[in-house]
Order: structure tokens, then sequence, then C-alpha cells
């Protein structure tokens, strides 16, 4: 009906006035007689379709999301919002209909492509490597993974419903300007990754070389480096090969993904049967027990469990990024529920070979690329690099390019696009230098894994509340995009000051540990070593807590969202 598409609650704010709406335009000269209402008060102004229609071409535009389907259909005519041209580009813009087709399927395909992967393997052995029995590695793991299943749905309910990407949603609560701080800690955690993926993938194809390449003084170890000039030419190889299909885009991503996925459990399940064989079965990996007592097991649990929640807490935070193109909630909602059992698997298959090797050649390898150099055969070693490359291009594009290219976009849409942005993550995983992280299963466990989590666990408790405690799952697609001082979103100057002092007493608490860890401080107080052993839950708890209390307490939940006058029912 049209008296529906102009039924309203009024706004003290300008932009919301339907009198200067109608005293402006000729068409409506008649109806301009006086003010018609003061705050509060609800009015239905009767007109002519074609008085409605030709009067506002493009206000009664913005489209609530579809109830029924679950999914949003702000895409249709986004343009007709008139977003304000410093805040999108294609790359911003919401999905369209036809954009959104990921099957629940075609999500978990996505989920088994990153989780078959060499860090995946490297975490599990690396839980061995510090005393934990087979079933207390796999059990942490588990555990992680189901607290971990639940921000992961939760975070990607708005991209379902809106089809926005996580810089957009993080405006919402970090204010139009602020929500570059989130999204820029984000990218800086993924290009970390990038370079650590990267680095994974050079190694592979170091294991092809010949070995006399590999014995000659370019395998010698560069001192300033930190790593042999050979080593760091194949790291460069990977690093340039994987940005043909990051130039794809989110397309490439999804194809690489999808068919990805069967080759990758195959060659998973050739691995584990190689072993199986080898070792005479599994007993000796059953027969591993833990060398912790109990007091140092539960020492080592909080932090490991910390650990294996921040190796996905990155795309916890970003998941809209890809939940946007779902076909509806349920899609996005079943095809991620399989993450706890692909990595339960998956951890399966890595401690069962790493305790495998120990039968078959007399010591423990824990890394799969040493592994397949020590199997040898040519054959071999072709099939090692196929499955390598692929492993690490599925999680490391999917994982450590989108969210990073999206977090440069929304920075600046009109000089950065997604391929610009992929482009600088891909630069910027070279300055990590990924080779000193991944020295030692400590440094990579307990100094990145746990230390970046004190920067994304805040960011992620912070957006949840806003989202479902705060707005209650409302979100106006229209000040997502707009500058007005007036708009739902722009708090102070653009930035919403509860979120970022939420965002940096959730992050404080947690500095002294990470410093003592890293060497900086010899010691600390022990109340700040067990918060950065627990980095992930503290600081996603407290700050989500408290960006609640102070947004209640300056009564933003009770406010109601600034909207379009002519804005239509939900359909």
């Amino acid at each position: 009906m049209v008296f529906k598409c102009i039924s309203f609650h009024l706004h003290p704010h300008p932009h919301l006035s339907l009198y200067s709406a109608i005293s402006q335009n000729p068409k409506f000269s008649s109806l301009a007689l006086t003010p018609l209402f003061s705050t509060g008060t609800t009015t239905k102004i009767k007109a002519t379709r074609n008085q409605i229609y030709h009067s506002f071409p493009k206000r009664c535009a913005i489209l609530t999301p579809m109830a029924s389907s679950g999914q949003s259909s702000v895409g249709t005519k986004f343009d007709e919002l008139e977003p304000d041209p410093t805040l999108t580009n294609d790359d911003l813009k919401p999905t369209t209909p036809s954009q959104r087709n990921f099957h629940w399927w075609e999500m978990a395909c996505l989920w088994i492509g990153l989780v078959v992967g060499v860090p995946s393997y490297y975490l599990a052995g690396s839980l061995v490597d510090i005393g934990m029995a087979w079933w207390q590695g796999i059990a942490t793991v588990v555990a992680a993974n189901l607290i971990l299943l639940a921000p992961l749905v939760l975070t990607g309910h708005p991209g379902a419903k809106y089809g926005i990407s996580f810089p957009v949603l993080a405006r919402s609560a970090f204010g139009i300007r602020g929500a570059h701080v989130p999204t820029l800690l984000r990218a800086l955690v993924g290009c970390g990754w990038y370079g650590i993926e990267s680095w994974i993938g050079g190694e592979g194809i170091f294991l092809l070389l010949p070995k006399s390449i590999k014995e000659s003084s370019l395998s010698q170890l560069l001192p300033w480096l930190g790593t042999s000039a050979l080593e760091f030419a194949c790291f460069i190889v990977f690093w340039v090969a994987q940005l043909s299909i990051v130039w794809k885009g989110m397309d490439g991503i999804k194809e690489l993904e999808k068919y990805s996925a069967p080759i990758l459990i195959i060659l998973t399940s050739i691995l584990l049967i190689w072993a199986y064989v080898k070792a005479g079965g599994l007993g000796h990996m059953l027969s591993l027990s833990s060398r912790l007592s109990s007091s140092e097991f539960w020492s080592l649990f909080f932090p490991s469990l910390t650990a294996n929640i921040s190796f996905w807490a990155p795309l916890a935070l970003n998941i809209p990024d890809f939940t946007r193109y779902a076909k509806s909630q349920k899609d996005q909602i079943i095809g991620q529920a399989g993450l706890p059992i692909f990595m339960g698997a998956f951890t399966f298959v890595g401690l069962a070979v790493t305790s495998s090797t120990e039968v078959i050649f007399g010591h423990v390898i824990s890394s799969p690329i040493q592994l397949l150099g020590q199997i040898g055969g040519f054959a071999t070693k072709i099939l090692a690099i196929l499955g390598i490359s692929l492993a690490t291009l599925t999680t490391n594009i999917a994982a450590n390019v989108v969210a990073p290219a999206n977090a440069l976009v929304n920075l600046s849409p009109s000089k950065f696009t997604f391929r610009r942005g992929a482009l600088l993550t891909a630069l910027l995983g070279i300055a990590f230098q990924p080779w000193r992280l991944l020295k030692s299963s400590e440094s990579f466990v307990y100094t990145w894994l746990v230390g970046y989590s004190a920067l994304l666990g805040p960011i992620g408790g912070i957006v949840l509340a806003d989202y479902y405690l705060i707005h209650r799952m409302n979100l106006s697609i229209r000040d997502l995009y707009s500058l007005s001082p007036y708009g739902a979103y722009y708090y102070t100057g653009g930035f919403n000051l509860a979120a970022l002092a939420a965002l940096a007493i959730g992050i404080l608490p947690v500095i002294p540990g990470f410093l003592q860890k890293v060497g900086i401080l010899p010691t600390v107080s022990d109340a700040f070593v067990v918060i950065y052993n627990n980095a992930w839950f503290f600081s996603f708890f407290s700050a989500g807590l408290l960006y609640w209390i102070l947004s209640s307490m300056r009564g933003k939940h009770t406010k109601p969202l600034p909207y379009d006058p002519l804005l239509p029912p939900a359909a």
C-alpha cells in the first residue's frame, strides 16, 4: 500500500522532516500547509499513487531483510539510497540476490579447504611436542572449535541478513570512521598469517629442488635475513603464484574452495593410510601418554585452548565477508556447523601420522613438509607439492586475503579495490618475516596465536554486543553508508567513543603478560600471566560487557533508529 510506504515515526532530525521535504517539492505544495507534527507523533498522509512515485522516485527505496527467506534484498536498489561515495564502491555494496549463491555445502567446502592445511597439522603436533597425550590434544582442539562456533554463527548472521561485509558491519558498533580501527587490526593479523602460509608454500617448492641445489651455498643461513637465500626465493615464487587466483576475486576463491575440498580429503586419507601401513597400525599413537603432571597439564591447557580459539578467531570476525554470499541463514549455519568435526578429524590425522614417524624413522617428525621430504621418491614429491600447494592456497586466500583487502577498501574506497588491497596484504606478509614466527612450537602457539587474540577478542565481543543487545539485529542500511551527522552510526564525529574505550580496556590488561612472554619484561604479577594465558576469553567478555554498560548508560538502546520516512515494511 502506498500509504504504508509513508507511515512513519518522526524524529527531531532535520533530514527526517517530511514537512521540509514536502515544502521544497512543488508537486506537494498543496499539502505543505503547516508543520504537521512534533516528536513522537505518528502520522499518516494519504496521497495518490502517482503523486508519491513521481515526487519521491528514490526515497521509497530502502529495502529491509526478507523475514521469510532469511536473506536480504537491500542490494537490489542500493544505488537508490544515494550512499556517500567515500564510503562505498563495488566491493563494499551489499550483495544482490543474484550474488547470494553459496549453498550450505559450499560453505562446508570453504571450511574443509581452510582446515586442511599445514598450520592446522602443525598446531596439532605442537600440542604433543609440549607433552600432551594424543587424546588430550584432540580434545583441546575440538573444545576450542565448539566454543568458537558460537561467535562464528552469530557474527555471520548480519552478513547473511543484510549482505554486508565485516568493515560495513563494524560501522554500526565503532562508528562510520571508527570502524577503521577494528578492520585494520584484523587486517594486520591477516597479513601476518598470509606471510606464514606463503612461507609454508615456499617450503613445498624447496622440497622439489634437486639435492645438489639444496646443498649449495645458496642454502646457507644469512644471519641478517634469518633464513637462506634459496628458501627466501622459494617463498617469493609461491607468494607471486597465488596472486593469480586472488586477482579473480571472490568468484575465483569460491571455485577454488569447492573443487579443492574433495582433493584435499583424498590426499589426507592417503597420508593416513600410508602411516597406518608403515607403522603397523596406530598402536604407538594410542599408547602415547601425557608427559605432564596434573598441575602442569592445567597450566598448559587454558593457554592451549586460547591458542586454538585464536587459530580461527580472525575468521570469526570477518565471517560476514563470506556469509553475505550465503543463500540463507540456514545455509550459513549448517555450512559452518561442521568446523569442530573437520578440525577434530584433521587433528587426529596430524597426531596419528606424527606419532607414526617415531616408529617408521626412529624420531618424531612433526612438520608434514619435512616428513614428505623424508619419504622420498619423485612421484611422492610431486604429489606432496600438489597437496601442500593446494592446502596452502585454499587456506591462505580465503582466510588471509579477503579481510585485509576489504579493510583497505573500507579505508579508502576511491583508491583501493579488492585487488589493490590484496596486493598490499601480500607485501605486508613479507614484512612479518614468517620464518621467525615458525621457528618453534612455543613461539607459534604462545606468542603469535595467544598474542593476537588479545586484539581480536574485544572486537568480537563489542560487535556482537552491539548487534544483538543494542540494536537487536536491526540495522539501517542507509545510515551504514552515510556521513550525515544525524545518521545512526555517526556518533561523535564518526567515532563511537564507548566502543573505542571498551576496546582499549579489553586489550590493556593483556599487554604486561605479552611483554613478559616476548622477553621485554623480566617478570610480571601472576594475575597478568593468567590474563595473558586466557587472553581471548578475558578480552572478549570484558570488552563486550563494558561496551553494553557504557551504551546502556547513554540510553542508546532505548532510542529508535533514525530511518528514512518512506521505509517500506518487511516482506
